[in-house]
């Protein structure tokens, strides 16, 4: 599979080197161009870079990890079709405050998806840290594997990722539609806790629309 990444950011390559170990063509870009990644090549030997519409062209599933304030920049006909992976959170500090999700009226894939109404958003990486993407992933049947939340509308878009959290060393949940996946944002309790599928089934049922937790403190967030 060739797995094309927007954002290359602590996620974006943590995606794409569990990508790159699992036997994928994997492709980064940024908003600055492939002239800037240098390092990325040097750190991730067989990895792809390009601008962000060559990783569109290049991509048959991809990646958006990219700060939510900057969603709007990526062309919608770049993505016609294809299975959009969802990473964004939303933090006010950094991407201003949108009213929409402050009044928890909608959810960040859901402003996703409105504005790729012809691509398949399926939410999932946000909830992890980059180092654990890492430092979590398991092969197929191994004891404690960890789970990761997927949430989206079209259910062949939702297994094809789920397939490939497999994979890449993660069982998963389904946690519903995209209007479900306020269950595993910020500030929730299945937000960045390792849990397996037993646990994130319990952390996504305890979810309050309305009620935020106070941050998981670490030494990075994640993108």
């Amino acid at each position: 599979m060739k797995i094309g990444v927007i954002g290359a950011g602590f996620i974006g390559r943590a995606v794409a080197e569990l990508g790159l170990a699992a036997g994928h063509d994997v492709m980064l870009s940024n908003s600055r161009g492939p002239q800037s990644m240098s390092s990325v090549l040097s750190g991730l030997p067989g990895v792809h870079v390009g601008s962000a519409e060559e990783a569109a062209k290049f991509g048959d599933v991809m990646l958006v990890a990219i700060p939510l304030e900057h969603y709007r920049s990526v062309p919608a006909q770049w993505l016609e079709g294809k299975t959009v992976m969802d990473a964004n959170n939303y933090y006010p500090n950094r991407d201003g405050h949108i009213p929409v999700l402050d009044r928890f009226e909608t959810t960040t894939s859901r402003l996703l998806a409105d504005h790729l109404p012809q691509a398949h958003v399926v939410k999932v990486f946000n909830a992890i840290f980059a180092s654990d993407l890492i430092k979590d992933a398991r092969p197929h049947g191994a004891a404690n594997r960890r789970a990761l939340p997927v949430a989206a509308d079209d259910s062949a878009a939702k297994a094809q990722v789920i397939t490939l959290l497999d994979e890449l060393g993660f069982d998963a949940v389904d946690a519903g539609g995209l209007d479900e996946s306020w269950r595993f944002e910020r500030a929730k309790p299945a937000y960045c806790v390792p849990l397996d599928q037993a646990g994130l089934k319990a952390a996504l049922a305890a979810a309050q629309r309305t009620v935020e937790l106070p941050p998981v403190v670490r030494t990075r967030a994640p993108a």
